[in-house]
């Protein structure tokens, strides 16, 4: 028998300890991973290529101001400006408030929006029948599956910020990347419904021509209105999305803080197991070293059990995460989590620190251990 197959058998001798001791890891490990994946999705994960290229453009007190419609052809002249569209929250229902009827509904320029969202794929003829119709709507594939949707149909979707209802024809049914719901219709049928908005942005996207002009756009942008009775705040896509985030607190600490205490939680659990099996093994690590067992062997056999012990609830705990995370963004109100997944780095990262775990919890039992003198290990009685 090889050194790593006495130590895996010897790793789950005491059956039920090991087990108790193994899922409770598992659930860490699978909180841990679930906040590493939400972490990675808020502030590593930048998106598609082009998302770096996007500018968001709203009134700098708060997203509740307007901006003027004609501030659109002005950030037109701007250098590395290539496309602007306008970009208006309606913020409608759909049939009832239930969670599965639940979905975005943005006022675009049709003529424009699909060279702003470049990987957002649409079909050249039904592009072409969504610019021409005034009523007309482009909704996401997952969105037309979901409700039943195809090319032609008409949708309502009652007003809430407006006070009008939205009467629409599906003209095009695009392909995106990007899994959140939405729908995007013309601005002008909101300026032709309600005379009292026209002239009137929510906020602007801004394609640039390449990364090294997003910063010099943005800042020219904003230095474009500053002295304006409305003042605009510029950036990145990312950052505007990350701006409703910072709305909550700093959660970027908080989800270190939770993830500190999950591995804090785990390495007192695992040492509390590994200290007990080594004290009720002393005699046994006598018997090693009698039959010639060295320090260093005896002190690789405990921390390998206790590693084997750790990765077991590791794997349980990041596979049952990628599930969990799959299981949430197929849900009917999980539209939340489907840009969070749990991607290769973040699943070994688990293991890793399950390893980790295992290893530190062990080394300073087993070495103690391993240290004991031979004669007052075969007397010990425990």
């Amino acid at each position: 028998m090889t050194l790593s197959r006495f130590a895996t058998k010897n790793a789950f001798r005491n059956r039920r300890r090991s087990f108790i001791t193994a899922i409770s890891i598992a659930f860490s490990l699978l909180l841990l991973t679930l906040l590493m994946s939400v972490y990675r999705g808020f502030y590593i994960d930048q998106g598609p290529p082009e998302s770096a290229l996007r500018l968001v453009t709203r009134h700098k007190v708060s997203l509740v101001f307007w901006l003027p419609s004609y501030y659109r052809e002005k950030v037109r002249t701007i250098p590395g400006v290539v496309h602007v569209s306008p970009w208006n929250w309606f913020g409608g229902i759909y049939k009832d408030t239930k969670p599965e009827n639940a979905f975005a509904q943005f006022g675009v320029d049709p003529n424009e929006i699909f060279d702003v969202i470049k990987e957002d794929r649409v079909p050249p003829d039904e592009l072409e029948a969504f610019k021409r119709d005034r009523a007309g709507a482009a909704v996401n594939r997952a969105l037309a599956e979901k409700h039943g949707w195809k090319v032609g149909d008409k949708v309502i979707v009652k007003g809430t910020i407006y006070p009008i209802n939205l009467e629409v024809t599906i003209r095009a049914i695009y392909d995106s990347d990007n899994a959140f719901d939405s729908m995007f219709f013309s601005t002008e049928y909101i300026d032709q419904a309600l005379p009292r908005v026209k002239g009137r942005t929510g906020t602007l996207y801004t394609l640039v021509d390449s990364p090294e002009h997003v910063t010099s756009v943005s800042k020219a942008i904003d230095e474009m209105f500053a002295n304006s009775p409305q003042p605009t705040k510029t950036e990145t896509e990312k950052g505007f999305t990350l701006s409703f985030v910072a709305q909550l607190g700093n959660v970027k600490l908080f989800i270190l803080s939770i993830c500190g205490a999950v591995v804090f939680a785990i390495l007192l659990v695992s040492a509390n197991t590994m200290a007990m099996t080594i004290r009720e093994r002393t005699r046994e690590v006598a018997v090693l070293k009698t039959l010639g067992f060295t320090r260093r062997t005896i002190l690789s056999l405990y921390i390998g059990e206790a590693m084997t012990i750790s990765l077991f609830g590791g794997l349980l705990g990041a596979t049952g995460a990628t599930l969990l995370m799959i299981i949430a963004s197929k849900m009917p109100n999980g539209t939340f989590f489907t840009g969070f997944k749990v991607n290769t780095p973040t699943y070994l990262v688990a293991l890793a620190v399950a390893a980790l775990v295992g290893f530190v919890s062990a080394f300073f039992p087993s070495y103690s251990a391993s240290q004991r003198n031979i004669v007052d290990g075969l007397r010990h009685i425990g």
